[in-house]
């Protein structure tokens, strides 16, 4: 063998050698340190990103030849999605940003309680809402605009606040309490702000109307305390009552309002399903609500059973007038006289509007 044989053996095992000893080293290398330029490693990550859609997104319908999707079933304008997907219904929990999105709650309140509120009203609110346990999920409706006065209260910070100057809350109702938003709870409170709550309680409230099968009522009125109707008046001798004497003429049935299946709309309470229907009958244009109170019993049936006064969780009135000083004065009269004047006005456009929607019901009806 000659010497340039000998020579190119020894530097090929020499070679292997080194190789062996270099891929070694290379084995222990920790790529997670290694700091690559950002052009390469965003490469990196898109290609993962990529690799995890392949594996997660497949479906016979992405390649472009499946059946086109219409579900005529589906909610209004979620037709062409498959019904698995669709969420038609909404909740006002709050989530956190990170985790696991079920891992979130640790307790989901089972009634939402709404109340329309001003600054000057602050400590009252927090004495009522601290008659609510935390099956209570707390929702305030700022008609004056301040919403950072109120953090000064633990409760606050967990609330819904929506803060719109100078509506009512049949306004917010409306429009942030779709029946499909608020479907989540079992029990939708609409009340106002001026309210004593000093012999009340929400839990021990709502044992009552379940146990009597309220759909829609409220807590009883302190009768010695501002105006009230008698069906609303509290009786001290019972749980609950759901019919009343008026005065002679005022009642054209037993079973109607105001002296049945009648709640005033201070402080009204509303299962789930007969909110729905309530939802419905609400103006858009119509924001004080007066005349609801006498129409509510037609989304219950029947409503004489379904809608009555708590007599032993009952609440104090305390009349005031906190909407006149959100209006404007006009004509040489007052804000309040203003509102006031407005109110009874929406009350006559709402008896004629849901008088001639009958009207027109009972013509097609007789037509068909």
């Amino acid at each position: 063998m000659g010497t340039s044989h000998r020579r190119l053996i020894i530097t090929t095992f020499i070679g292997v050698l080194i190789g062996y000893f270099v891929g070694r080293s290379f084995q222990s290398v920790s790529f997670s340190k290694i700091h690559l330029p950002t052009s390469i490693s965003t490469s990196f990550d898109i290609a993962g990103k990529e690799e995890n859609i392949n594996q997660i997104s497949e479906s016979p319908f992405s390649n472009g030849s499946s059946p086109r999707i219409y579900v005529s079933t589906n909610p209004r304008g979620a037709e062409l999605l498959p019904p698995g997907i669709v969420v038609s219904e909404s909740d006002f929990f709050l989530r956190r940003l990170w985790g696991e999105p079920s891992e979130d709650l640790k307790k989901k309140p089972k009634y939402l309680l709404t109340i329309t509120v001003g600054l000057n009203q602050k400590k009252n609110i927090d004495r009522m809402v601290k008659k609510f346990s935390e099956d209570f999920q707390i929702m305030l409706f700022h008609y004056d605009g301040q919403t950072s006065q109120w953090d000064e209260f633990e409760w606050s910070k967990s609330a819904i606040h929506v803060s719109i100057r100078r509506q009512t809350k049949w306004w917010y109702a409306k429009r942030f309490l779709h029946p499909d938003v608020v479907a989540a709870y079992e029990y939708i409170f609409i009340w106002d702000e001026d309210l004593g709550v000093e012999h009340f309680n929400g839990d021990k409230y709502m044992e009552l109307v379940k146990k009597h099968g309220l759909d829609i009522s409220q807590p009883g009125l302190e009768p010695n305390n501002g105006l009230t109707w008698q069906m609303t008046k509290r009786r001290g001798d019972q749980e609950v009552h759901k019919v009343t004497e008026e005065k002679p003429g005022w009642c054209s049935d037993p079973h109607l309002p105001p002296c049945a299946a009648f709640v005033e709309i201070m402080a009204p309470v509303f299962s789930r399903e007969a909110w729905r229907c309530v939802w419905h009958m609400i103006q858009n244009d119509l924001v004080h609500g007066w005349g609801l109170d006498f129409a509510l019993r037609r989304c219950v049936e029947p409503a004489h059973e379904k809608i009555g006064v708590v007599d032993s969780q009952w609440i104090i009135h305390q009349v005031i007038p906190s909407l006149g000083s959100q209006g404007q004065a006009e004509n040489g009269k007052a804000p309040w006289e203003g509102v006031r004047a407005r109110c009874k006005n929406e009350w006559s456009l709402f008896q004629n509007r849901l008088a001639n929607a009958d009207k027109a019901y009972l013509e097609e009806i007789g037509n068909r």
